[in-house]
């Protein structure tokens, strides 16, 4: 074996080439069985190379190869809320999608047929969106999620009933909360279960569960609402069929989001999967799901049968996801699993189907066979791309945790050493240390392979990928830990991971730089402008005016900021104080930020202001604008650009030479 490459870290070849995230690259998600035929499955598939469409796409459990079910032309997503997710849903071999284009939703019964339209034209483009459905039992209807932007004012949020027989009724079922999620109708079709929220709360705050009878498209009687003291978050509601029908949902009223099962005489929930774990995680889109059951007995201890899955839960704990199956864990290649749902193959046997990746593989979708001695047999029934890389630059995280603010605090990250076999770093060097801050900021760490992070790593620069305070995954009380200190905590977290990683040796106290989108770029933007411990920064579309944030955004984050700033005018003070336009003579480091031409969340004139100050100041600065991007950029060739300027600019910023040809990057005041 020859020996590595002595080079300046950050100069490192490297085979992971920015094109590497998008040539042959999908987005897996929405991993279901059809409720009536059980052995097809059904998942979408987002895909950079083609303008960044989704499409949805079926495998038969008994045997076959995977297809694609809609139009080539078509491009599967919702914009309720913004973020989408839930745009289609199948039943009984038909799929039923939102199209991006138009809104409106179509039903198409085999591949290659002619979609057909199953809602009207709206008065304007867009006005009429829909999400979040499932087929009623008869097969007449699907109940689903509706947001109207013809009202004059705020958008309306409601449930309604659309007929699929493609006359293009639609029946208004309920419009009693600010925003609804996840109509689920029992088996039997007697009951709908569906969770709604309030203003100024987000949906992993306070939530309601709402349990009525139904019938015929039309709401009876109320039997049970859950939540009416606004103590906890419930979602991800469902039904597991059998003798009775037994609705589960999530909550985290114990901290951590665990299952319960649903008393409908007492109105309890009785815990079915609980512990130090989240089996939910925030529900930013729709269509999540973590967790599965069939009709069959909810016991943790099964005995051998036909059956050998009845339930199946994700459980996020420590660098990754456990999946447990009636109550034990399995164990599987997987460290990020979402999307759980339970089919059945050639024999009649349960298969639990989800999305997983790992550190070694991609997002794929998986299906997994419990036999009768007990075994684990697990195949990917649409494999992840073979990358060809070696195992050196595979790199499995470092969980870390480490005292942040007063020093009493703590909080989290996953730390990535520079990994490459090819080449090694001078001995008197330590490498440069890149700190991504993710978005939400009610999210979290990614537990599974990241091409955007192995970019890095393997040209010889460290990555800590922070969980401030607010993230989720460590409980109910860790991310309310940002309630009123968005700007400050998150930032201070950021700040500690970097200071705690050079204090112990890892990384070049002077080499510092950090990295975030959205939310995360708002904690970019507030790092460099209070604080000198980063030497640059990139900013993805990160926000630079809390105010103008709090005017100008969408109806879902419209009052995100009453919780995680304060209500808005009354503390207006704040939003000044923690707006990193407002502290421009903080701002020293050189800065690349990038942005969509099309964003309704972040609005370029976010970026364009933190812009023209740094230029203004004499700060370098680089601006990118992708013409036709929103929030978050799906289109290839701006993936591409976006990766190889960030490298450019923190190879001029920090003296290394990437071994890449990068193209020109045009740096004002350098």
């Amino acid at each position: 074996m020859n020996s590595p490459a002595v080079l300046p870290y950050g100069e490192w070849p490297s085979p992971v080439s920015a094109d590497c995230l998008v040539q042959g690259a999908a987005g897996i998600s929405e991993v279901i069985a059809d409720p009536v035929q059980p052995w097809l499955l059904w998942w979408a598939e987002s895909r950079p190379a083609e303008s960044g469409r989704t499409a949805v796409m079926r495998a038969d459990l008994r045997g076959g190869e995977p297809h694609e079910v809609t139009p080539p032309d078509a491009n599967v997503r919702t914009l309720v809320h913004e973020y989408g997710g839930g745009a289609w849903w199948p039943c009984d071999g038909s799929l039923f999608y939102a199209e991006f284009a138009d809104q409106r939703l179509r039903r198409i019964d085999r591949p290659g047929a002619e979609p057909q339209l199953l809602t009207a034209e709206p008065p304007e483009p867009r006005a009429w969106r829909y999400a979040d459905g499932r087929v009623t039992g008869d097969g007449r209807w699907s109940v689903c999620v509706r947001e109207r932007h013809d009202t004059g004012g705020e958008p309306a949020n409601e449930l309604v009933a659309v007929a699929c027989d493609g006359s293009q009724q639609v029946v208004p079922l309920w419009s009693g909360a600010d925003f609804v999620m996840a109509p689920r109708v029992s088996p039997d079709g007697s009951m709908l279960a569906w969770i709604s929220w309030d203003h100024p709360n987000m949906s992993w705050d306070a939530t309601r569960l709402h349990v009525h009878e139904f019938a015929d498209a039309r709401l009876g009687t109320e039997l049970l609402v859950l939540g009416r003291d606004g103590d906890r978050s419930l979602c991800e509601p469902g039904w597991a069929a059998g003798s009775r029908p037994r609705l589960l949902a999530c909550s985290d009223h114990e901290d951590w989001w665990g299952l319960y099962e649903v008393d409908l005489g007492r109105g309890l929930l009785v815990p079915v999967v609980t512990g130090a774990f989240d089996v939910a995680t925030p529900p930013w889109v729709f269509g999540m799901q973590r967790w599965a059951a069939t009709g069959a007995d909810l016991a943790a201890d099964q005995p051998a049968s036909e059956d050998q899955i009845t339930m199946a839960v994700a459980a996020q704990m420590g660098s990754g996801d456990q999946i447990m199956v009636n109550g034990r864990p399995v164990s599987v290649p997987d460290s990020s699993v979402s999307s759980l749902t339970i089919g059945r193959d050639a024999d009649g046997a349960a298969v639990l189907a989800y999305a997983g990746a790992g550190y070694r593989h991609e997002p794929e979708v998986a299906a997994v066979r419990i036999g009768r001695d007990g075994r684990v047999h697990r195949r990917a029934v649409r494999p992840a791309r073979e990358l060809g890389f070696g195992e050196g630059l595979l790199v499995e995280p470092e969980a870390i945790t480490f005292p942040t603010g007063d020093g009493n605090e703590v909080a989290h990250a996953l730390y990535y050493p520079p990994a490459n076999l090819a080449c090694a770093g001078p001995a008197s060097e330590r490498p440069p240390l890149l700190v991504t801050a993710h978005g939400g900021p009610t999210a979290a760490a990614r537990r599974q392979l990241q091409l955007g992070l192995l970019y890095w790593t393997s040209r010889g620069i460290a990555v800590a990928d922070v969980d401030y305070r607010g993230s989720t995954g460590y409980g109910r009380s860790y991310r309310r830990a940002l309630d009123g200190a968005w700007g400050v905590a998150d930032v201070e977290d950021c700040v500690a991971a970097a200071r705690y990683l050079a204090d112990r040796g890892d990384v070049d106290p002077e080499r510092l730089i950090i990295r975030g989108g959205s939310a995360g770029g708002f904690t970019v933007l507030a790092a460099l402008a209070g604080h000198d411990t980063f030497t640059a920064g990139a900013s993805r579309y990160g926000i630079a005016d809390l105010e103008a944030l709090a005017a100008d955004t969408h109806k879902f984050e419209s009052r995100y900021l009453d919780r995680l700033v304060g209500p808005y005018p009354e503390a207006a003070d704040i939003y000044l104080a923690r707006s990193p336009i407002q502290h421009i003579d903080g701002f020293d480091a050189p800065m690349i930020v990038l942005q969509g031409s099309e964003d309704e969340i972040v609005p370029p004139a976010q970026s364009e202001m933190i812009v023209d100050a740094l230029k203004a100041k004499g700060v370098p600065v680089a601006y990118l604008l992708f013409e036709g991007e929103q929030h978050g950029f799906r289109r290839a060739d701006n993936i591409v650009a976006a990766l190889e300027a960030e490298l450019a600019f923190f190879g001029r910023i920090l003296g290394f030479t990437p071994a890449d040809p990068l193209p020109d990057l045009e740096i004002v005041g350098l």
